[in-house]
C-alpha cells in the first residue's frame, strides 16, 4: 500500500514574478508536504532576476535542497519536459536532470514525449524515443532515480500509445507521471487510465478542469498547462486518491493550479480526502 504526500508543482506561482525561494517558502504556508520544482537548461533572464521560479541546471543542485529544508518541505521529483523524440535535446537534458535530481535529492524526474518533428513517421519518433530513453534509464538506474512519463502529447495521449512508449525500454527506473487533466481532456476516462498503469505510476499531477474547459476542449486537445483548483471540476478525486493509496510505492499527488489561491483551496480540498 503506497503512501500518500500533498505537493505542488511550481507553476502555481509564475504569474506572481517571484523566484523559485519565495514560491517554495509559499507552499510550505499553505501546508504541502513537498513541491515539485521546474529546470532548465542554460540561464534564462527572468529566473536570474528572481522573477519566475524555473531553476537553471547549471545552478548548484544544493539550492533546491537547501531552499526545501529551509522551509520544512519536501521535493516530489523535478519537472524536467522535454521531446524524447528528438534526442539531439532531449538525452543529454534528461540526462543532466537525472544527475541535478540525484544531488538535490528529488526520487522522480518527470517528462514527456514532446512535440514531433513535423517530417518523421510515427515508428521513427519510437525509435528515436527508445534511443533517448535507453540512455536516460543507464544513468538513472544507478542513481536509484525513477523517469514519470506524462501522458501529454500526441502518441501518450491515449492508454495504448502511453504503454507503447513504456513497452520501448525494459527498465525498472521508467514508469507513469499520471496526469488526471491531460488525460481527461484527451478524452478519456481518467479513473480507469489511472487504475490501469497503477503498478507503474511513480507519481501524479492533480490537474483539475473546470466545466468550461471541459466543454471548450474535451477531446480536441492533448493536456493543459494548468488546470483550475482541485474540487473546483470535473475530476473525481476521491476516486483517484482510492487508487493511489493502494499502488506498490509511495505516491506524491502533486497541484497543478495557475495561482496561489488555487493552490490554497487545492491543498484544503485534497487535506479533508485524505483524512
Amino acid at each position: 500500500m503506497g503512501k500518500i504526500s500533498l505537493g505542488v508543482n511550481m507553476e502555481f506561482v509564475r504569474h506572481d514574478d517571484k523566484s523559485f525561494e519565495w514560491g517554495v517558502q509559499k507552499a510550505a504556508e499553505l501546508g504541502y508536504d513537498c513541491v515539485e520544482p521546474m529546470v532548465h537548461w542554460g540561464r534564462e533572464l527572468l529566473s536570474e532576476a528572481g522573477y519566475f521560479h524555473s531553476v537553471s541546471m547549471l545552478d548548484d543542485p544544493y539550492r533546491i535542497r537547501r531552499a526545501c529544508e529551509k522551509a520544512g518541505i519536501g521535493i516530489s521529483g523535478l519537472s524536467a519536459h522535454t521531446p524524447l523524440g528528438r534526442p539531439e535535446v532531449g538525452t543529454e537534458y534528461l540526462k543532466q536532470a537525472v544527475r541535478f535530481a540525484a544531488e538535490c535529492g528529488a526520487p522522480v524526474v518527470n517528462t514527456d514525449e514532446g512535440p514531433k518533428q513535423p517530417w518523421t513517421t510515427s515508428d521513427e519518433d519510437h525509435v528515436l524515443m527508445r534511443y533517448t530513453l535507453r540512455e536516460v534509464a543507464a544513468v538513472a538506474e544507478p542513481r536509484g532515480i525513477l523517469i514519470g512519463i506524462e501522458p501529454h502529447q500526441q502518441y501518450s495521449k491515449t492508454p495504448a500509445g502511453l504503454d507503447r512508449i513504456l513497452a520501448l525500454v525494459d527498465s525498472p527506473a521508467i514508469g507513469v507521471n499520471f496526469d488526471t487533466g491531460n488525460s481527461y481532456l484527451s478524452g478519456e476516462d481518467p479513473i480507469v487510465w489511472l487504475r490501469h498503469v497503477k503498478d507503474r505510476l511513480v507519481h501524479l499531477h492533480a490537474k483539475d478542469i473546470s466545466v468550461s474547459q471541459s466543454d471548450a476542449e474535451r477531446g480536441k486537445v492533448t493536456g493543459t498547462p494548468v488546470g483550475c483548483a482541485c474540487g473546483e471540476g470535473v475530476i473525481d478525486w476521491a476516486g483517484v486518491i482510492e487508487i493511489c493509496k493502494a499502488t506498490p510505492r509511495d505516491i506524491a499527488i502533486s497541484v497543478e493550479c495557475g495561482t496561489v489561491d488555487q493552490a490554497e483551496r487545492s491543498v484544503k480540498y485534497l487535506r479533508k480526502l485524505l483524512k
